[in-house]
């Protein structure tokens, strides 16, 4: 291809700047042409880092959709505005890389999955869990039926105190959610993702605001304004799979635990069994012993692309790039981010119902 994908940046933020920006300026074939955000300098200054010469900004994302050199728009924004923006930009022509979760209802994740299945165009959404070389391993095990039927798993995504204090994450009403819909989502869709299952039958839901009245109690990332927590501070699932798997999340940001994992699964099959709680870790039975296997993942296979960062995020990048450039399947499918939004909205609604809720 000898023309560069022009890429325009929605939501010139935290994630932009930590993790998409830098990584698709390491391409050749990408360059970033446009960048928005509601506080204009924040467009600017991103432009002068990573755009190329005729760079250009905005405060309305609209007036970037109507550019029709861009091919791809980069939704980065708070959860609840993930939805108007990525079925604007779809309808205008574009591929979207939207980021996590795909959307803070599954109303609005169903109306992202129809946009893109009615213009044509390319949707991802940010699940760089999956680019770890351990959950490589882990699925290329999965995928050749190593560890046979997989029944049961669960998806970790604890911290003792690492409750993120900038930006809205503790603004219920622009990211849908507290630690559920933010970090449950990444070990969520890891979970599923090894199981390949994607029918649920039904969720039992709590959720709990138990730490987040208290401002100053040992956070990562200091003391925050109880006022503003509006969010849960932990929250946990029950899913049945109408195949009679069985999935527990659980996701905190406080939680008074030693028991710390992050975007991790465990998963048991008939075969054998895994987990990402010390390292890789495979484990099973074997001429009539019991083995744990930890596979080293420094040598050998690290990446998809020679000569790349191993990064996940790089890979994730890479890989929806080349989706665009080549007309192949997206990696991250927006039929498995849809259920991954139907399951935590079923776990906050049956949480607050105190009843489960079951999927027809």
């Amino acid at each position: 291809m000898d023309k560069k994908l022009r890429t325009g940046i929605i939501g010139c933020g935290g994630i932009a700047n930590g993790k998409h920006m830098p990584s698709l300026a390491q391409f050749k074939d990408v360059e970033m042409a446009a960048f928005c955000d509601i506080i204009e300098e924040r467009a600017e200054k991103a432009a002068k880092e990573f755009g190329c010469k005729d760079a250009k900004t905005y405060v309305d994302y609209k007036e970037l959709l109507e550019d029709k050199t861009i091919d791809i728009v980069y939704v980065l924004t708070p959860n609840v505005a993930h939805c108007p923006i990525t079925v604007d930009a779809l309808e205008s022509g574009k591929h979207v890389m939207c980021e996590k979760p795909m959307a803070a209802t599954y109303a609005d994740a169903k109306k992202m999955l129809d946009a893109a299945n009615k213009t044509g165009k390319k949707l991802t959404i940010g699940y760089q869990s999956r680019y770890r070389q351990d959950s490589l391993y882990l699925k290329e095990m999965c995928e050749n039926g190593e560890l046979g039927e997989i029944y049961y798993a669960r998806a970790h995504a604890i911290r003792r105190r690492a409750v993120p204090t900038w930006g809205v994450f503790l603004d219920g009403e622009k990211q849908g959610g507290g630690p559920l819909i933010d970090i449950g989502t990444h070990a969520l869709d890891l979970t599923l993702w090894m199981m390949d299952n994607y029918e649920p039958k039904m969720v039992v839901g709590t959720v709990y605001k138990k730490l987040g009245e208290n401002g100053n109690c040992g956070n990562a990332f200091g003391p925050w304004d109880p006022e503003e927590f509006t969010v849960e501070d932990s929250a946990f699932g029950f899913i049945t799979m109408k195949n009679g798997a069985t999935v527990y999340l659980e996701a905190a940001w406080a939680l008074n635990t030693l028991d710390i994992n992050e975007a991790k699964t465990s998963i048991s099959g008939t075969k054998g069994g895994a987990d990402m709680l010390d390292g890789l870790r495979i484990n099973g039975d074997k001429y009539g012993r019991l083995y744990i296997n930890k596979p080293d993942l420094n040598v050998g296979k690290v990446a998809f692309y020679e000569g790349l960062s191993s990064e996940p995020q790089v890979l994730e990048a890479r890989a929806f790039i080349d989706a665009v450039l080549n007309d192949t399947e997206v990696r991250t499918k927006p039929e498995q981010a849809l259920v991954v939004t139907q399951l935590l909205e079923a776990i906050y609604d049956s949480a607050e119902s105190g009843k489960p809720v079951i999927f027809d």
